[in-house]
């Protein structure tokens, strides 16, 4: 039997108000990327999300970002070395100390697309992982598209799970399509799920401009802050059980 992750970003708010329906959510995927309060997130929304993970059996990942509230962690920062891992760090330790088993780190927004080019900032990144996988005593996987941050990941030891996107635009280039630009969100339930199902049986995904991308993932991402996304979660994981497909968390 084949078998995928399906992971979504929650723990999302915003001034104590949820972005997603994380209780719906939480009952449909097998992991959970966490917000640390880089780009939203605090103290309460973490603890309810790592107790609906202990509730629903979801596997928890933490998902830094640029520290970038009022941009939602979607603004480019070009942040020098030293301060990206200062905020990586605080970030992975408020999710660590409020009592999460973090079993992978998934960078969020504009940090994650920079550093499938930006070695540099791919390196910062790998370090933070290594430092907290030494910290609780155990490879932590770092979940990506891959390019810069998969090769900075094997440098420093550590596991690399490719993810794909079923609520987003491809570009024929296998990065995806820019939000706010044409093709950048898909918003049909029937749709996602048919994607995720060939994502899952024939490892590819269909670009924007119709080209077929080879995409070996085995970790298949909704975001919780897309419209529909429940209803997206929920066709997605029907399909993929329908087509023979197990849904559980390789971490």
């Amino acid at each position: 039997m084949a078998v995928i992750d399906l992971n979504a970003d929650l723990g999302e708010t915003v001034d104590g108000l949820p972005t997603a329906d994380d209780e719906a959510m939480f009952a449909v995927i097998s992991s959970a990327s966490i917000a640390c309060g880089g780009h939203a997130g605090d103290a309460a929304s973490v603890a309810a999300a790592i107790g609906r993970a202990s509730r629903f059996g979801v596997s928890i990942g933490a998902h830094p970002s640029y520290p970038d509230p009022v941009g939602f962690g979607r603004t480019a920062m070009s942040l020098p070395a030293d301060a990206l891992r200062a905020t990586l760090d605080e970030q992975l330790d408020r999710l660590r100390t409020a009592g999460a088993d973090i079993r992978y780190v998934k960078p969020h927004g504009a940090l994650y697309n920079r550093i499938v080019a930006d070695r540099e900032q791919a390196l910062v990144v790998a370090d933070a992982v290594a430092a907290l996988a030494d910290a609780v005593g155990r490879a932590v996987p770092v979940l990506g598209l891959g390019g810069a941050i998969a090769a900075a990941a094997a440098d420093r030891g550590l596991p690399f799970v490719r993810e794909a996107f079923l609520d987003r635009g491809y570009l024929p280039d296998g990065t995806l399509v820019p939000r706010g630009q044409p093709g950048d969100l898909l918003h049909d339930p029937d749709v996602v799920a048919a994607r995720a199902v060939r994502l899952a049986r024939e490892r590819e995904v269909v670009a924007v401009n119709g080209a077929i991308l080879a995409a070996d993932a085995a970790s298949l991402c909704v975001h919780g802050d897309t419209p529909a996304a429940v209803a997206m979660a929920r066709a997605v994981r029907r399909a993929l059980t329908e087509a023979g497909v197990e849904v559980r968390a390789p971490w």
